[in-house]
């Protein structure tokens, strides 16, 4: 009993480190390089704690996490005014017309980059503020100058860091079990996912063999845990290992590239931009965020092309304001349980909360082979988005609203009764194969 509490306690997650590193290791999304930080146990709440010690314990560890960010690239990072990162000295615009860019730049605006959405049909400009002008008054200035556009901070949105250190073993080898679903019928070659994340290791034993096509870093190949890990949920297999949809086309957009700035908004917005031209009829987003106008407004031209947004809904705590793209209206928000069925402490609670998944106990791919203990409301959602792909070869509004309507008549209920602010409409995925390697609990 005494190891199980312990072994809690260190599982214990943030909402934007959702996997908790060994002490010292960075919190920076992308596994970028940071300054040391406490050992976990210093951030993490106890079991002991008052249930707002708990709370407040949850909300330091992520401003710790922005802080450090902030830290260490003060050149490239900065807070917003609630205290988001934000890419320095950039505002981004959606579309602007042509009289209002004239403005803009009349004011002194000028066009750093520009990015065409075209699965979107839309236009994306980074915009730099006058020299020596607050990004907040800049911003100000913009929707000024032109009330009906949308502008907003190129808010950075962070991954969910790293598998546990030490965790797990060499694991089973993959590349060898038949493409079998949950329910052991096989999994039609047809099926396609997305993931926006950080990049996946094609060579990861569970993946290989893989259908993956990768997006993003102009090209180049930055393989990160937490992408492959999510990866190895929706797609890996091997001989006692299978993820929610082995066999499916996997499209899969880096949006960390190892930079200090990844996972931007822009990069989002390209990412989602390149699913929709690929026609990916399930997208998952392992990352948290605050509202953000322009994501808002893709993440709309996405639903309405009828693609399903899977997402987690984050683990800043049950009393932290949500979290997104998770509770956009539209957006499957999945939150995660352990294997006794109970909601993780840091799991958010909301009505963004539409389905629960496993998402501790758990095992999936670590780098470079084998597999590694995991914990957070990220692992839980590429679970949901699996399942839901398995219904759906293609964009289709119907087809989608009928696989999620199959999937609230399957869900186990948990909770108070009907859809509730914790469990949402129940729990699914809990047989998959992927959880045979389940860590053994006291």
């Amino acid at each position: 009993m005494l190891r199980a509490l312990l072994t809690t306690m260190l599982l214990i997650s943030t909402a934007a480190a959702q996997i908790l590193p060994g002490p010292g290791r960075s919190l920076l999304p992308g596994g970028l390089p940071g300054p040391l930080l406490p050992a976990p146990q210093q951030i993490l709440p106890s079991l002991t704690q008052p249930l707002n010690d708990q709370v407040r314990r949850l909300e330091e560890a992520r401003k710790l996490r922005i802080g450090e960010l902030l830290h260490r690239y003060p050149r490239l990072i900065e807070a917003d005014p609630a205290g988001n990162p934000i890419v320095r000295d950039e505002v981004l615009a959606l579309a602007p017309s042509d009289a209002a860019l004239a403005r803009e730049k009349s004011a002194g605006f000028s066009v750093v980059r520009a990015r065409d959405l075209e699965g979107l049909r839309l236009r994306l400009l980074i915009l730099q503020p006058p020299p020596g002008t607050p990004v907040a008054r800049a911003l100000d200035e913009l929707r000024r100058l032109d009330p009906a556009g949308t502008y907003d901070f190129d808010h950075i949105y962070m991954d969910s860091g790293d598998a546990i250190e030490g965790a797990g073993g060499t694991g089973p080898q993959g590349g060898t079990a038949p493409a079998a679903g949950s329910d052991g019928t096989r999994v039609s070659e047809k099926a396609v996912l997305g993931l926006i994340d950080g990049g996946v290791d094609v060579g990861q034993p569970l993946l290989q063999g893989a259908l993956i096509h990768q997006h993003g870093c102009a090209g180049a190949q930055v393989p990160s845990a937490h992408g492959t890990a999510v990866a190895s949920l929706m797609i890996g297999r091997a001989t006692q290992f299978a993820g929610a949809a082995p066999g499916a086309l996997l499209y899969a957009a880096d949006v960390y590239c190892g930079k200090p700035t990844g996972g931007a908004v822009d990069a989002i917005a390209a990412a989602f931009a390149w699913m929709v031209h690929e026609s990916v009829p399930v997208i998952n987003v392992s990352l948290v965020g605050p509202a953000n106008a322009l994501l808002q407004q893709v993440v709309g031209r996405v639903l309405a092309d009828g693609s399903l947004i899977v997402a987690a809904v984050g683990n800043d705590g049950p009393a932290a304001p949500p979290l997104y793209p998770a509770a956009y209206p539209g957006v499957i928000g999945v939150t995660a349980v352990d294997s006794k069925r109970r909601v993780l402490f840091e799991a958010e609670r909301g009505p963004q909360v539409m389905f629960a998944a496993p998402g501790a106990d758990i095992e999936a791919a670590r780098l470079p082979r084998g597999l590694a203990a995991v914990r957070g409301t990220s692992f839980a959602a590429p679970l949901v988005a699996g399942l839901l792909a398995r219904q759906l070869h293609r964009p289709d509004g119907e087809s989608a609203r009928l696989a999620v309507k199959d999937l609230i008549g399957r869900a186990i209920h948990l909770g108070p009764s009907g859809r509730n602010s914790v469990y949402g409409y129940g729990l699914v995925a809990a047989h998959l194969p992927a959880l045979q390697g389940a860590i053994a609990s006291d």
